[in-house]
C-alpha cells in the first residue's frame, strides 16, 4: 500500500449530482474497494453544506459504519474535507449561521476521535475567505473556543485561505495552540501566483495536510503536469521541514474518475517516492 498517499473522496467515483467535488451520498461505501485495488493508504472524507444531515460523518450510526468500511478494506480515513464551511462560514456576518457552524464544527471534531482522524480542514477559500479584517476577527473569535475541542481530541484544525504568505501567518498566531495548522494545496497556491518557497518559508512547519493538484495561473484545475504548478521545486522545500503527513491526490477529474486518477497517480508517484528516499 502507498504509505501516506490517498484520495479526495468521489475522484475514484462517477461524479454526484454532477458536482465536481462532493460527497458521493449512497455509494461513498464503493471507494473504498477501489482505492484498496489502487493502493492508496486513505480517503480524506468530505463534508458538504448540501445534505449535511444525511453526512455519516454527523451521526454515532454513520461512524461505525464508516469503520466497517475501514476494517474491510484497511484503507483509513485520516483527513476530513469540511466543505460546509465554504458555504456556511464560521465568520459569518449572520449571527445564526456562525453558531450553527460552530455546532457542526464541534460535533465532526468529536465524532472523528474514533476513525483515528488526525486533521480537519477548514477551506477560507472563495466565498469564505478571509478578505477583510472583520472576517478575520470573527474567525478567530469564534473558532478559539472550538481549540480546547481540538486540543482534547488531538484532532488539528487545517486552515486553508488563499491569503498570501504574511497574512496567512499572522492568523496562525492569534491561536495559541500547535492544532490550529495548515492545509497546503499545491495548485491552488499556483493558481495565485504564490511561491512555494516563501510560502514553506514563512509557515512550512505547521502544514500538517498537503492536496496535490495542477491549475493555471490565475485559471482552473488541470491534469498533473500541465499547469502552473512548480512540483520539484515545492517537494525540494519540503524537504527542509520534515512533513509527515498525508498527501491528497485533490487532481483534475473527468466524469468517470478512475481512468484520469490512474494516469496522474503514475505521474506524481516517482515525484512522492523521491521525496520519500531523500527525506527518509
Amino acid at each position: 500500500m502507498l504509505s501516506r498517499v490517498g484520495v479526495m473522496q468521489g475522484r475514484l467515483l462517477p461524479k454526484y449530482h454532477g458536482r465536481y467535488q462532493a460527497h458521493p451520498a449512497g455509494y461513498w461505501q464503493e471507494e473504498f474497494s477501489i482505492a484498496k485495488k489502487l493502493g492508496l493508504s486513505c480517503i480524506e472524507f468530505i463534508l458538504d453544506y448540501n445534505d449535511a444531515k444525511d453526512n455519516p460523518l454527523l451521526s454515532n450510526e454513520g461512524i461505525d459504519n464508516i469503520n466497517a468500511i475501514i476494517d474491510k478494506t484497511g484503507v483509513a480515513v485520516k483527513t476530513i474535507c469540511a466543505d460546509y464551511f465554504m458555504e456556511a462560514p464560521i465568520h459569518s456576518e449572520n449571527q445564526n449561521v456562525a453558531l450553527q457552524s460552530s455546532n457542526i464544527l464541534t460535533r465532526l471534531l468529536n465524532n472523528s476521535v474514533s476513525l483515528g482522524v488526525t486533521d480537519v480542514v477548514i477551506p477560507c477559500v472563495d466565498q469564505s475567505s478571509l478578505s477583510s479584517q472583520i472576517y478575520v476577527d470573527n474567525f478567530v473569535q469564534r473558532l478559539s473556543p472550538i481549540v480546547d475541542i481540538a486540543e482534547n481530541t488531538k484532532i488539528n484544525i487545517s486552515l486553508e485561505t488563499d491569503l498570501s504568505p504574511e497574512p496567512f501567518a499572522e492568523i496562525l498566531d492569534c491561536f495559541d495552540s500547535d492544532r490550529i495548522t495548515v492545509n497546503y494545496d499545491i495548485g491552488n497556491s499556483a493558481a495565485l501566483g504564490y511561491s512555494p518557497s516563501e510560502e514553506l518559508n514563512v509557515y512550512g512547519d505547521r502544514i500538517t495536510d498537503i492536496h496535490i493538484k495542477d491549475r493555471l495561473l490565475n485559471g482552473g484545475s488541470v491534469v498533473l503536469g500541465e499547469g502552473d504548478a512548480n512540483f520539484n521545486l515545492f517537494f525540494d522545500e519540503l524537504k527542509k521541514i520534515d512533513y509527515t503527513g498525508v498527501f491528497i491526490m485533490q487532481a483534475y477529474r473527468d466524469n468517470e474518475g478512475v481512468s484520469v486518477f490512474k494516469k496522474q497517480l503514475d505521474w506524481i508517484m516517482p515525484i512522492l517516492e523521491n521525496y520519500k528516499v531523500k527525506n527518509s
